[in-house]
């Protein structure tokens, strides 16, 4: 079976990396030059070496012919991706967490008519999985022999992935867990100490339950890796660029506006959400409002402090 990788940012290609360990890989990116010569990513992820079964393609007609393609593009540009692109038929993993800022929707609507959708998520940091460093994922499919398979193709020695029928739960927990640490880097930044950054992970927390509920997911899956585990790791450390965008928005310091920070249009994205379905998200409101300038670090902490007093 072949297996693509489509974008060549640090975690797509560190997906390619671990993989073509075990089997032959092809990685499509936009500019593979560079890559070709030096065998690494330089830009994205210096000073991995590419294996002998990683192959590079610019041409991405190739990495489309693939068995099974993995989506390792920005989650923003996901729908320009579907829209250009014949889908038809074919086993598509995303590889991105967030919620569309203009449709709404998370990746496996997007990716609607590929034959089989899966989303891989959970905790993990590219330089980790490059690295062979043991890691654990999501890979949530609707069909189980398909995500089964998947499973079998896709794990390797140091990275281990379980599996979930629950698409919709695992992709919220990955995307509404980058809000909540934007919010603790900023708690973090300004620096309102550990305590109030546990109180804000325990409340946002309870606020991607809800938000989970409402479109049906499974409790359940948002206490696994894809919610929990993911939330743990990107609210502790500035390896996260959600958190590092976080801790900058706490200080009053500047952010390079290049990096991707999924959780900033995830944000946006889930104010709108929770405006159409009413429902009660205090935590990511207020996170919200940190990422468009609209509410500054005093302002946040005063309307959530200020909030009536009630059971847990």
């Amino acid at each position: 079976m072949s297996v693509a990788v489509i974008g060549a940012g640090a975690f797509g290609t560190a997906l390619a990396v671990t993989l073509a360990r075990v089997q032959p890989i092809t990685l499509w990116a936009r500019d593979t030059r560079d890559m070709a010569v030096r065998r690494e990513n330089t830009a994205r992820l210096p000073g991995v070496r590419f294996p002998d079964d990683l192959r590079i393609f610019a041409e991405l007609e190739t990495a489309l012919a693939c068995d099974v393609i993995l989506l390792a593009v920005p989650m923003q540009g996901l729908g320009r991706f579907a829209d250009a692109h014949d889908l038809t038929g074919k086993t598509v993993v995303a590889c991105c967490k967030g919620i569309d800022i203009t449709t709404g929707r998370g990746p496996s609507a997007i990716l609607h008519q590929a034959q089989h959708i899966a989303v891989l998520t959970g905790p993990s940091f590219a330089a980790d999985i490059a690295a062979g460093l043991p890691t654990a994922l999501t890979l949530a499919c609707a069909d189980p022999d398909v995500a089964a398979h998947l499973q079998q193709t896709l794990s390797t020695p140091s990275l281990r992935l379980y599996r979930t029928g629950d698409v919709v739960g695992a992709e919220l927990g990955g995307a509404l867990k980058n809000i909540i640490a934007i919010g603790c880097g900023a708690v973090m930044g300004a620096g309102l100490g550990d305590s109030a950054r546990a109180a804000l992970m325990t409340r946002g927390f309870a606020e991607m339950q809800r938000v989970a509920a409402t479109f049906g997911a499974d409790a359940e899956t948002l206490m696994g890796l894809s919610g929990l585990g993911d939330l743990t790791l990107t609210c502790t450390s500035d390896q996260s660029r959600n958190y590092r965008l976080g801790l900058a928005l706490g200080a009053g310091a500047d952010f390079d506006t290049r990096i991707t920070v999924e959780g900033a249009a995830t944000a946006q994205a889930l104010r709108k959400v929770a405006q159409e379905r009413n429902l009660d998200l205090p935590v990511c409101n207020a996170i919200a409002g940190l990422v468009d300038g609209t509410l500054d670090m005093t302002r946040a902490m005063d309307h959530l402090l200020a909030r009536p007093l009630k059971e847990e």
